[in-house]
């Protein structure tokens, strides 16, 4: 047969239909992680893959052959092959690890059948019969790791998950790529193991854990105690859930990261051996000593390495061990040293900590201490940490690398091997955003870069589910030596995501990525819409791109809404480009209002204020109601559901619902988590907006002036009684997604387009 489009649009991605290898000059080799691996035969590998591929596309398995073979691996490097075979019937996929066999077979379903797989949706509309590739694609990935998950995602995302859940998870990575994730659940219950060892009494151990939805920062030590305890059940589930997790993760050749000692303790263990050389740091965002200032261990004190070692010891007799840990000690806290020879020490008494029983450690730690706090590490005190660890026993994650790029000014990581990383998403917000251009050249970029020290590339949002088409973008730049031509890639990811090839869906993918998928500046995704954020009078409405563009994307997205097959995808999309422009509507009300109040305008006020209360918020509502991915009602029945009892369900329910808006017993982080879902919407934001115009409206009929601290105290009453209100919301979607919508962009779009005139 003869060449393709197809084939021709594979030649420009890199691949070429006979034989493609990535040039490896670039890449940082360490044979000091070498024995990062896989630890399953690959017989076993071959299993896992096959069952994936079943629980993937049901009956049409059969018509893949499937095998992992480690030999096929190119310098140790993950590689993966397809052909045809069985007379041109059947796709076989070779891959060396039962992860580079998934990331064919993704490929395969991507790039010739055009399907999409996704947090938010699958199309797997899988061609009759299958197409045949040409020759043979080889593709080999151009470094060792593809990264996945922050420490905070296990709070913002993953904290209510069962099994199912998880290994819907599993297999998403597996077919990504990635072979690199954090395993970080359970390790309550490991360090109730240890805290007990130690001498420590149950009520002692209970008072120190936080709630479930906070345990990430506790682990970190910038929290304790806040929305405990722990119920003895949560142990039980979560450490029968990390025994499936590893063993899925395992069995598909995946690396998972096991955590290690920090150096933080409790303070009843502080005055169980008063001799400890132990300090007490500093509280952290707007905690008080009560539930922050934690306590660290001296690391030359010998009960540092103690602790340490029976923590690993305990990890690795429970979960078993891939010889790969993290921890990150000064996560958002400062040292109370900056003198270079402690850091050194604080880092080798870590280091020292893992290899006393495991001794191929690799201590893995999130570099973003050096983003949070450049004022204290400074040069000399960020090359003593890293140093402080024999070079390549360490990797450095570069976390937020897609803006602020950390190995560019530590000669990379004083030769420290590291991951590029991008971090996208802050609290597990909704909004859409991405840094795309900056995404798809850093790594080809970073492996260039004098003397680098690259091993590979990832994800570390603080929450997921979400913007999938960053996420789907990054992991294919983990499998290439170079950067993708997106002028050819958006368009095919819209036509893949919706099984169609549409040109209004086109067109709003292509003018998205272009702007506010291309943000260029230094701005955090991290919504700071006027919707999402206690009222004031004096509110950020900055935003890095050109509103025409989301408007525009609306138009088109509700015109192909008459034409595109239903499914998930498109349904998700439409809404999610439907909320970010009735964000920018909400926000242009809010600016009427401001502007109405400082003129003594009441007519003004009532109309903004009227719309924005009374009619567009609660359409807001309607609209993400009507989706399973947009419902409070879902997060908190998950969170419900794993308890044991009526006393169980209501701390769970409390945790859920503090994460998302004060985040803290009295606001501390407020916020910081929000979320655009239905149920939410009306009975949290909707209610502070109602009772902000009407505190306005006050203000003018008294001729008084505003008193946002008198709002703020007011407000706060509106924002604790979401949390005790009782109110169970629906878990299942309400109305027609496709109606809601329409209905909005009928009553709203012209709306927008006036608005644009004037300004």
């Amino acid at each position: 047969m003869g060449t393709t489009a197809r084939d021709v649009f594979l030649l420009r991605l890199g691949c070429a239909v006979l034989l493609w290898v990535p040039l490896l000059a670039a890449a940082a080799e360490f044979q000091t992680l070498s024995h990062l691996k896989p630890r399953a035969d690959d017989q076993s590998q071959t299993k896992a893959v096959r069952e994936l591929l079943q629980r993937l596309v049901k009956d049409r398995a059969g018509e893949f052959v499937v095998s992992v073979n480690r030999s096929v691996a190119v310098d140790g490097l993950e590689t993966y092959e397809l052909r045809s075979v069985g007379g041109g019937k059947q796709i076989s996929v070779v891959g060396s690890t039962g992860v580079a066999a998934a990331t064919g077979i993704y490929y395969y379903l991507k790039y010739y059948c055009k399907c999409h797989i996704s947090w938010s949706g699958d199309q797997l509309n899988i061609s009759r019969p299958l197409p045949p590739v040409q020759g043979v694609i080889r593709v080999t990935t151009p470094n060792r790791f593809r990264y996945y998950q922050n420490v905070c995602t296990q709070s913002y995302s993953m904290v209510w998950w069962d099994w199912n859940r998880w290994e819907r998870e599993i297999d998403w990575m597996a077919l990504q790529g990635i072979n690199l994730p954090l395993a970080f659940v359970g390790q309550e219950f490991i360090w109730q193991k240890v805290f007990l060892m130690l001498g420590l009494n149950q009520s002692q151990i209970d008072e120190y854990f936080s709630g479930p939805a906070f345990l990430a920062w506790a682990r970190m030590g910038n929290i304790h105690s806040w929305a405990g305890p722990l119920p003895r059940s949560w142990h039980l589930n979560q450490v029968a859930l990390q025994y499936q997790i590893l063993q899925r993760m395992r069995s598909l050749g995946i690396i998972p990261v096991l955590p290690a000692f920090a150096g933080h303790v409790p303070e009843a263990l502080v005055k169980l051996f008063p001799k400890i050389n132990a300090t007490r740091l500093g509280p952290w965002a707007s905690f008080d000593c009560s539930m922050s200032c934690s306590w660290m261990i001296d690391p030359e004190d010998p009960m540092f390495l103690e602790i340490g070692a029976q923590f690993l010891k305990t990890v690795i007799t429970e979960y078993g061990t891939d010889n790969i840990y993290n921890t990150d000690t000064f996560n958002e806290m400062n040292p109370t040293s900056s003198d270079p020879a402690y850091l050194s020490a604080v880092s080798g008494a870590i280091y020292k900590s893992m290899t006393i029983m495991d001794p191929f450690a690799i201590w893995l730690m999130q570099g973003w201490l050096f983003v949070n706090s450049p004022q204290f590490w400074k040069p000399p005190q960020t090359e003593a940490l890293l140093r402080g660890v024999p070079i390549g026993k360490m990797i450095v994650l570069d976390l937020f690398a897609e803006t602020q790029p950390i190995y560019t000014t530590t000669h990379s990581f004083y030769g420290q091997p590291f991951i590029w990383c991008m971090l996208h998403n802050f609290g597990g917000n909704l909004g859409l955003f991405g840094a795309i251009e900056n995404v798809n050249n850093g790594p080809s970029i970073a492996r260039k870069f004098p003397n680098t020290t690259i091993v590979g590339t990832g994800l570390t949002p603080e929450g997921i589910e979400q913007n999938d088409m960053m996420y789907e973008l990054m992991n294919e730049l983990g499998w290439r030596n170079d950067s993708l031509n997106l002028q050819e890639w958006v368009p095919l990811y819209a036509k893949r995501r919706y099984g169609t090839n549409n040109t209004d869906v086109v067109k709003a993918w292509q003018l998205l990525s272009r702007s506010i998928y291309n943000c260029s500046t230094f701005v955090h995704n991290h919504n700071h819409s006027p919707l999402v954020r206690r009222p004031q009078l004096h509110m950020n409405t900055d935003i890095w791109y050109n509103k025409s563009d989301v408007y525009e994307a609306w138009k088109l997205m509700h015109t192909a809404m008459q034409s595109v097959p239903k499914s998930d995808t498109f349904q998700y999309d439409l809404i999610d480009i439907t909320r970010e422009a009735v964000q920018l509507l909400i926000t242009d009300y809010y600016v009427e209002m401001r502007n109405a109040f400082h003129a003594g305008s009441l007519p003004d006020l009532l109309t903004a204020g009227g719309v924005l209360v009374y009619d567009l918020l609660p359409e807001l509502d309607n609209l993400l109601s009507s989706d399973v991915h947009f419902l409070l009602g879902r997060w908190i029945e998950e969170a419900r559901k794993i308890s044991t009892s009526d006393k169980e369900a209501a701390l769970y329910d409390m945790n859920a619902r503090n994460q998302l808006t004060l985040w803290g017993p009295w606001g501390n982080i407020l916020d910081y988590g929000n979320k655009e879902w239905g149920g939410l919407i009306n009975d949290y934001y909707s209610l502070r907006w109602s009772l902000f115009v009407s505190t306005l409206v006050s203000c003018i009929n008294d001729g008084v002036p505003f008193n946002q601290q008198q709002f703020d105290s007011e407000v706060f009453k509106v924002e604790s009684s979401f949390i005790n209100n009782g109110v169970t919301y629906p878990s299942k979607p309400v109305g027609n997604a496709y109606e809601i919508a329409s209905r909005i962009f009928l009553k709203y779009y012209p709306d927008a387009l006036k608005r644009m005139q004037k300004t």
